[in-house]
């Protein structure tokens, strides 16, 4: 993803579009010679960083810079280097391409999280843990179950994603203001002939589709969808680590940890979320600038205005980075997460006594009792049973109560804490969730499952 952004990248693809310019010209009848594309071609990816810092700092201009010091290794070129363009055929194009290429890599780190929390899902499939709502103990679900729930809002995200892949657009051959009467005025008045410019340029930098109709840039709103799509995958990195961060407190798993890692300067024993804690922070950060991204569409003044420049030049790279840096960290979190089925099982096992009172009820019906009178019972014993663990700190003794309590004799009350009653369907759910979302997902991205998950140090 670094190199996507990097000055190399950004100036060699500019390079390459002013060379794609002269081809086309020259295909459609310009007086551009074979020698001065000879010199563009051998010279695309020799860029003198310096000279062109020089130039900037004397022209005020990034864009003249790079023609000038261009124009010096191609002195025959030097002439038709940019002819008919505007800056943004250069820049918007070259971003464009940027973008394209950073989702293709985002997707590809996508997919990887999916399919690894897809195979953590199915290991732990059935083994019963608390349900949480309003971060309570509510009705038991499965580890695996819970990963499924990651898993889906990335098949949201990747839904988006794959959308705003197959819809980037190239800016192509536009002109100043968006009306190509610089290039009408190039082919002498012939309308076909700049129609086929802009079509035969588009296709020579990869592209099948143009922005329909463009001011000086193409639409901003481009840029916010793309920010919205990364704003999405980065609230879905930040709940699961959140989400992971509170099961590594409550000890119930956790994130991977080196033989020689360190969790405290001070506080030797520790073992912190820093993984999961540095996924949250980094989709925090690119989640925040989608504020930025809407609100320069929403100020862009008839065909443009340059107030847009700075703040995509930071923030769009930045978004793709961070999310990006989030991703790797989720499939390495992911791959190696460790669970503790017995830390589980104990804390299950200390809310499952209120959470079987509903079948503790039906059984008591079952065998004859008066439905009102027993819930009234088990109401009693509850609210008793909660006193003791809340006030005295004591293990929930509500079973023990409902055995002594003659309303309830004969009925199997031990057999009522079997936890694997009250995870309903959780299991087959993750069997169809498997069949039905992920096996189309590993299919169509197959050559780009595996490998090694990577931590980065950001």
């Amino acid at each position: 993803m670094a190199g996507i952004w990097s000055a190399q990248t950004k100036h060699s693809t500019w390079r390459r579009l002013w060379l794609a310019l002269a081809e086309s010209e020259q295909q459609l009848g310009l007086p551009i010679t074979d020698e001065q594309l000879a010199e563009m071609r051998a010279t695309v990816d020799d860029i003198d960083f310096d000279l062109a810092a020089k130039f900037e700092l004397e022209r005020r201009h990034d864009v003249m810079a790079h023609v000038e010091t261009w124009g010096t290794q191609c002195p025959a070129a030097k002439p038709i280097i940019h002819l008919g363009a505007t800056s943004c055929f250069v820049t918007d194009n070259s971003e464009l391409l940027q973008i394209k290429n950073s989702l293709l890599v985002v997707r590809r780190r996508l997919v990887q999280v999916i399919d690894q929390l897809a195979k953590f899902a199915v290991e732990y499939r059935d083994l019963p843990c608390l349900g949480f709502t309003h971060l309570q103990a509510a009705q038991p679900t499965t580890v695996g179950k819970r990963a499924t729930l990651w898993c889906w809002d990335l098949l949201l995200d990747l839904e988006e994603l794959e959308h705003r892949i197959e819809t980037t657009r190239f800016r192509g051959v536009k002109g100043t203001t968006g009306t190509q009467a610089t290039f009408l005025s190039l082919f002498e008045g012939n309308h076909e002939q700049v129609e086929k410019l802009d079509q035969l340029v588009t296709e020579k930098m990869g592209f099948t589709a143009r922005h329909a109709v463009t001011g000086q840039t193409y639409s901003r709103k481009f840029d916010s969808q793309v920010m919205g799509t990364l704003n999405g995958i980065g609230q879905s990195c930040h709940k699961a680590g959140s989400d992971i961060r509170i099961l590594q407190h409550k000890k119930e798993l956790e994130e991977p940890f080196e033989k020689k890692q360190i969790g405290s300067s001070a506080m030797a024993y520790k073992r912190n979320p820093m993984r999961s804690e540095r996924v949250c922070a980094l989709a925090r950060f690119a989640m925040s600038l989608q504020a930025g991204s809407d609100a320069t569409m929403a100020t862009q003044w008839m065909e443009r205005t340059l107030d847009d420049s700075a703040i995509r030049r930071l923030a769009v790279p930045q978004a793709f980075l961070a999310i990006d840096a989030s991703l790797i960290l989720y499939r390495n979190i992911t791959d190696g997460m460790v669970v503790y089925p017995k830390t589980i099982e104990k804390h299950l096992n200390e809310e499952l006594p209120f959470m079987a009172t509903e079948e503790i009820l039906m059984a008591g019906v079952k065998a004859g009792g008066d439905r009102q009178d027993l819930h009234e019972r088990i109401r009693v014993h509850s609210q008793a049973a909660a006193a003791e663990v809340k006030q005295q700190g004591l293990p929930n003794d509500l079973i023990s109560r409902l055995q002594n309590d003659d309303g309830f004799k004969g009925i199997d009350l031990a057999g009522a804490l079997d936890a694997k009653k009250y995870i309903g369907r959780a299991p087959q759910q993750i069997d169809a969730f498997i069949a039905e979302q992920i096996e189309s997902v590993r299919q169509r991205y197959s050559d780009q499952l595996g490998g090694d998950a990577e931590a980065v140090r950001v």
